[in-house]
């Protein structure tokens, strides 16, 4: 009977997933419905099950008071979902090439400095889609130096990204002649990106709720934070408003994903629409 119950899974129960989701969503912003109960137990009971914790009770007790914060960085990598390819939702990147940097520019001297912040960066994808863009479809590419950053909550996409290794899948979309430039084929079904492209990005990890870590980020010309804001509630997509708000320079822009509408989260922000795009700026000083 003892081995029997040694080997039990452990279960969730209904006040365990509503404890967790509470206090999940304090430490990050994200908020997790009961559509997603399925998925939040099974991530729970394998990091119970990996730190040989008895129970759910013995782990969150351990996740609450461990002071390295180790498990709640394992944690959050777990409960993450990181999902992308190259030139996804293009028709941004186009907007940022053939109108955004040129708006931004017209106010600038050459040799200025151009930042643009990418989050969450996943795997890698979209700020190195960014770098590849500007390489390839940005005249005025040599003129300016540019800085791209790109951060995300989960340090192991964190970690995949600085090793710049992708699948068939998320080079599909890419130009043929883009794939032979910039990749070695590494053998079945895996691609290495330039060593190059790889060091022009800087990734950190940010939680974008967290003022401590966003507070870092100024004088951003361009963010692209697509895809994120949906796994929030209104009080933290008030808050990354917020943030983004405050790290982007006057008449800055911001890119959202395709179902995303920052006018439903914040009015600090103006509808901006280019001909490949609608976006969202930061007024310039005196306009409002």
């Amino acid at each position: 009977m003892k081995a029997a119950a040694a080997l039990a899974k452990p279960t969730i129960s209904e006040a365990d997933f509503e404890k967790f989701r509470e206090f999940f969503y304090r430490k990050t912003g994200i908020q997790f419905d009961q559509s997603k109960r399925y998925f939040v137990d099974k991530r729970l009971v394998e990091r119970i099950e990996l730190t040989d914790s008895e129970n759910f009770r013995n782990y969150f007790i351990k996740l609450r008071f461990e002071t390295s914060g180790d498990e709640m960085q394992a944690l959050v990598n777990a409960m993450t979902v990181n999902e992308t390819y190259f030139f996804r939702e293009a028709y941004q990147f186009d907007c940022l090439v053939n109108s955004m940097l040129d708006d931004i520019t017209s106010r600038r001297k050459p040799g200025s400095r151009i930042r643009i912040w990418s989050i969450p960066s996943s795997t890698g994808e979209e700020p190195y889609s960014i770098a590849l863009y500007l390489l390839e479809r940005w005249p005025h590419i040599d003129d300016y130096e540019v800085e791209i950053l790109s951060s995300d909550i989960d340090t192991s996409v964190l970690r995949a990204a600085q090793q710049g290794v992708y699948s068939d899948r998320s080079v599909a979309n890419l130009p043929k002649a883009y794939l032979n430039k910039y990749f070695r084929k590494m053998g079945e079904g895996q691609w290495q990106l330039s060593r190059d492209i790889v060091d022009a990005v800087d990734f950190s990890r940010v939680n974008l709720c967290d003022p401590k870590d966003t507070q870092r980020f100024r004088d951003i010309d361009v963010i692209f934070c697509r895809n994120l804001l949906i796994y929030f509630d209104d009080l933290s997509r008030r808050t990354a408003a917020e943030a983004m708000f405050d790290a982007l320079r006057p008449g800055g822009f911001i890119c959202l994903g395709h179902s995303e509408s920052m006018s439903r989260i914040s009015s600090l922000f103006d509808v901006r629409r280019f001909p490949d795009a609608m976006v969202y700026e930061k007024p310039l000083e005196g306009r409002k």
